[in-house]
């Protein structure tokens, strides 16, 4: 048994039939249905447009689905008409095809517009369709009719978030018609909606039929929250417990926290911010943006709500901190290679501090009070002896822990320094 191949007159291997037209000659062939081996879809049928057999084989014959005893022609090629079924047979072996006419089958939309109920459009939006969608379908030799399924796709602007800011994003959102509404995700900023299609024009390399809706307002608020962070103490050479990007987030006290709204203006026209600590309300404020000086340790929940007169929308997120904590080195080395160069303790949480350093006689050589500095082994402008002095330090931490320290630090020095 021979397999029987269709070319097209394009002289392009892969086309299985050949759509000869005056001016565009185009077709597209669907393979893998049920009940039938191809559907042809040409982009207008002329008196000119053929299917031509080009095999090797020698006993051909044509026949229509409506009559199957009888030839309507014994040549390579064929006249089709639109919404008809053929019988190709060459040397016994047979071959199905339907035809359809593109031309015959333009969707027509009358009208394409949001649907007129603001309330309820803070999530969503139902997009209302008037359009005659006319049904592609094709029938097996057995009379059976299947349903070719339509596609066609809803765009419109909305906002992303990117790096550090909203940015505008075209949404594309999948539909199959006739259908007479879409629900489609509320957009955060003011768009135009459109509707074209289908699959099949644009397989036929010809436009798809579009339609717009009127401009359309939005209701729908968004935020994106997020920190900005500024505190003497976020030191990474002292700090014993930095920042982290992750939430929830975790710092050490006192932290000084500018918080962005980032919301969707100027659809956003209200501003709730609530700062809880331990799950009980510390704060309130209605500015777009906020700043908190976090002095005690605990976890926080900060919450934002934006809205308008009609939609709202929250954000979260929760910042830890730590419980304080003092580390004092018993050594430094003060000889210029960048590493540990400073007698500097490590922390978290602190509040307010004070260290003495003595020397060995008891005279005070040096004094500070901000734990992100320290000691640089100098005595007025000049190099420290090496040896062991005494420190003393007294400090407050966040969770209200008092410390009072007090120990030896060697300095030592190397190379000549």
């Amino acid at each position: 048994m021979r397999k029987i191949i269709l070319t097209a007159c394009l002289f392009l291997s892969t086309i299985i039939a050949c759509a000869q037209l005056t001016s565009n000659p185009v077709i597209v062939p669907y393979t893998n249905l049920p009940g039938i081996n191809y559907v042809f879809i040409f982009n207008e049928i002329t008196p000119t447009t053929q299917i031509t057999y080009t095999g090797s084989g020698t006993n051909i014959n044509w026949y229509k689905f409506s009559d199957i005893t009888n030839s309507i022609s014994n040549q390579q090629s064929l006249s089709p008409e639109d919404g008809t079924g053929y019988i190709l047979n060459v040397d016994g072996v047979e071959t199905t095809i339907w035809v359809i006419d593109y031309a015959n089958y333009i969707p027509k939309f009358n009208s394409f517009e949001p649907e007129n109920k603001p309330e309820s459009q803070c999530q969503n939006v139902n997009l209302l369709i008037d359009a005659n969608i006319p049904i592609l379908s094709y029938q097996t030799i057995e009379g059976i009719t299947h349903t070719l399924q339509r596609n066609f796709v809803v765009k419109y602007q909305t906002l992303k978030w990117g790096t550090t800011s909203w940015i505008q994003n075209e949404t594309t959102i999948p539909l199959t018609l006739p259908a007479n509404v879409v629900t489609v995700p509320a957009p955060y900023c003011n768009t135009t909606f459109t509707l074209s299609g289908d699959q099949y024009a644009t397989d036929l390399g010809i436009e798809p039929v579009s339609v717009s809706s009127s401009p359309y307002v939005t209701n729908a608020v968004i935020c994106h929250l997020a920190t900005v962070v500024s505190s003497r103490q976020h030191d990474k050479n002292n700090e014993a417990n930095a920042p982290s990007d992750l939430t929830p987030i975790n710092f050490s006290a006192p932290i000084d926290v500018q918080f962005l709204s980032n919301a969707n203006e100027p659809t956003t026209q209200f501003y709730n911010w609530g700062i809880y600590k331990d799950s009980k309300l510390v704060i309130t404020r209605s500015d777009k943006d906020h700043r908190y000086t976090f002095t005690e340790a605990g976890t926080y929940n900060i919450k934002l709500t934006v809205s308008n007169a009609i939609c709202s929308y929250s954000d979260s997120l929760t910042i830890i901190v730590s419980e304080s904590a003092i580390y004092v080195p018993n050594v430094f080395t003060p000889n210029g290679d960048n590493f540990n160069d400073e007698f500097r303790v490590a922390y978290k949480s602190i509040i307010s501090f004070q260290c003495w350093v003595y020397n060995r006689w008891g005279r005070q050589v040096y004094y500070w009070t901000d734990p992100t500095k320290g000691w640089d082994g100098n005595i007025n402008g000049k190099k420290a002896v090496p040896g062991p002095y005494f420190y003393v330090i007294k400090a407050t931490g966040s969770d209200k822990k008092v410390y009072k320290l007090k120990g030896d630090i060697n300095l030592l020095r190397g190379g000549g320094n």
